[in-house]
């Protein structure tokens, strides 16, 4: 597939050497030619020099015959008016664009053929305000991720001395819940997966990956490990985008206290949110954190724009007893070294918004694409199609299909019905499948599971 990706920055950078492994003709845009140096030294990939709302950037990088162009620019006016070129200049069949303002958001007829031409609209600061409300709503989960429209989960949790199941065989988990059912679709043990199988015991220390239907997940966490007390109180340190979202999301549910350095953005919040306690100060002022009562929140997020002051700020809230810390953090090379130590959870705005972008990517009739363990998993919903005859998945039992090694089909979305696969599920045609891919150079083979043989057209 030849895409041309508009903007050098986090996300772009990340979409591009996510892609060029994967045998795509990628070509990226930007105006800052250090960006570009950078990712040509490392990846086999064009790049161009340029106003990625320019026509004659465009047709330099290759638009006149792209299938695809991905704007995600830091403006949104660039990455609209790049798709409106790409759909009345070059006729792009796909067009994705990265959209940051609410306002236009809220206007979705903005974006229709006859407009802005933007097939797909991608928010990476929404992206991550979901995710990190479904943290907080489970905060036993290291990541939970949503399939079948919120119907499926897949949640990602650590197993702990003491938990139920630790020490125990997979298959234990039916006898401890009769009435319930899910499925362990991986196991990462020492950061190398495991083909889960019911005589499979988890040990301290494995991060499991498990299915379950959504009204199902608390009661399955709970056979995991002891349940956290629940959450009641948050605090926020960053009044952004993601930050304000995230305040405005949880304030009907939970207490939320939001610290902002800027005093005119402050006071700008403190007028929109309702029930959000505003504060001006500086997230690492100890003093600050010690008369807010930092020792009594269940979460504290650091979403600022600083990786520094978020890690830092994380590091000050855990040691003086905040339960559970989560940092936003944009180098990814920041990422692996201080998640898991003094704090739970580094999220990185880029990689969350990369499983939508792979959604629209990939090949086969893909509904939700997730990224997971830093871009190396991938989970998925793809739409199976076909008869007996054109497909390798209908009519058949899971047992009989021939999965790439590690490969795991977890659940299945049949019309309104949730199915937790097991080894005799039969798939039928438009059923909606749900994944797990624990080593992204499966994908290929996956997406060819989904092809549909000629003979069925």
């Amino acid at each position: 597939m030849k895409i041309i990706i508009l903007g050098a920055g986090q996300v772009g950078s990340n979409l591009a050497t996510s892609l060029v492994s994967e045998a795509n003709d990628i070509t990226v845009v930007d105006v800052d030619e250090a960006k570009l140096a950078w990712l040509q030294d490392r990846y086999d990939l064009r790049t161009v020099q340029g106003h990625a709302s320019h026509p004659a950037v465009l047709r330099q990088a290759g638009a006149e015959d792209a299938d695809m162009l991905v704007a995600v620019t830091q403006n949104d006016e660039i990455n609209m008016v790049a798709c409106k070129l790409a759909a009345t200049l070059f006729h792009i069949p796909t067009k994705i664009a990265r959209i940051r303002a609410l306002d236009y958001m809220r206007n979705p007829a903005l974006f229709a053929p006859e407009n802005m031409a933007v097939d797909y609209v991608i928010s990476p600061e929404q992206e991550v305000t979901n995710y990190l409300r479904r943290l907080i709503d489970y905060p036993e989960a290291l990541q939970v991720v949503d399939f079948a429209e919120g119907r499926i989960r897949l949640a990602t949790m650590r197993a702990h001395y003491g938990g139920p199941l630790v020490g125990h065989e997979l298959r234990d988990i039916r006898k401890h819940l009769p009435k319930l059912d899910a499925r362990v679709a991986a196991i990462f043990r020492r950061d190398r997966a495991i083909v889960p199988e019911g005589r499979t015991v988890i040990e301290d220390g494995d991060e499991v990956f498990f299915i379950a239907a959504t009204e199902n997940l608390r009661a399955v966490m709970k056979e995991m490990r002891r349940e956290d007390k629940g959450v009641r109180r948050v605090m926020i340190a960053g009044g952004g985008n993601i930050g304000s979202r995230l305040a405005a999301d949880l304030e009907q549910e939970y207490a939320v206290k939001l610290i902002d350095r800027n005093k005119k953005n402050a006071e700008a919040l403190a007028q929109r949110l309702r029930r959000t306690l505003v504060l001006v100060g500086d997230a690492t002022d100890e003093e600050l954190l010690l008369q807010e009562n930092v020792e009594d929140m269940d979460v504290f997020c650091a979403l600022t724009n600083d990786d520094e002051d978020n890690i830092m700020a994380c590091l000050l809230a855990k040691r003086m007893g905040a339960r559970k810390v989560v940092a936003l953090i944009n180098r990814a090379s920041y990422v692996d070294l201080v998640q898991g130590g003094e704090i739970d959870i580094a999220l990185s705005p880029a990689q969350a918004t990369i499983g939508p972008l792979l959604t629209h990517i990939r090949r086969g009739d893909m509904a939700v694409v997730h990224s997971l363990r830093r871009g190396a998993v991938e989970a998925m919903e793809a739409v199976v199609h076909g008869d007996r005859s054109s497909s390798k998945l209908v009519g058949r039992r899971i047992e009989e299909i021939s999965l790439p090694e590690g490969v795991a089909i977890g659940a299945i979305l049949r019309g309104d019905a949730v199915i937790i696969a097991h080894h005799d599920t039969v798939v039928e045609a438009e059923d909606h499948v749900i994944l797990f891919v624990p080593n992204k150079r499966l994908i290929p083979k996956v997406e060819k599971l989904f092809s549909v043989g000629l003979g069925f057209f």
